[in-house]
């Protein structure tokens, strides 16, 4: 699949899922395979809503069985590290937390994951799509436990 193909599905499950997007938002969805070249099984596909020194707003979607890989987000100055809020709109999600284990996330579930803590996340059958709301997203500094994965 191309990002561009991943870029028209994802906008296509959100649509379905009743979110509307502006046609900046839909030519803006970022595709990421997170240089694993693997993007149906490894990566994800998200719309920034807003992304400023304060807050962050996001959608984050999810094809079947795709997962974004162990990372984490770690301080950077005399910031903690970005601190997020997942909150699923379709589909499960299973999100492994540090310190909390695996979840299993449907439909109007949330979870809030700490600044510095590892995390995972992978959709069910169906993909999913997250709400995530956060502290300012600086992706660049986001640490990995796979040193081949490029964000």
């Amino acid at each position: 699949m191309t990002h561009d193909e991943a870029r028209k599905r994802a906008a296509a499950m959100l649509a379905d899922a009743g979110i509307v997007l502006t046609q900046q938002e839909r030519e803006q969805l970022e595709v990421t395979d997170v240089g694993l070249g693997r993007l149906e099984e490894i990566g994800l596909q998200l719309v920034v809503y807003e992304n400023n020194d304060r807050y962050c707003a996001k959608e984050l979607v999810l094809f079947p069985h795709q997962l974004c890989p162990e990372h984490r987000h770690p301080p950077v100055g005399d910031d903690p590290g970005k601190q997020e809020t997942f909150r699923v709109r379709t589909g499960e999600v299973t999100l492994f937390v540090e310190g909390h284990g695996e979840l299993t996330l449907r439909p109007g579930d949330q979870f809030t994951i700490p600044p510095d803590t590892l995390h995972w996340f992978r959709a069910g059958n169906e993909g999913a799509i997250v709400s995530e709301f956060s502290s300012p997203s600086r992706d660049e500094y986001d640490v990995f436990t796979d040193p081949k994965i490029v964000r």
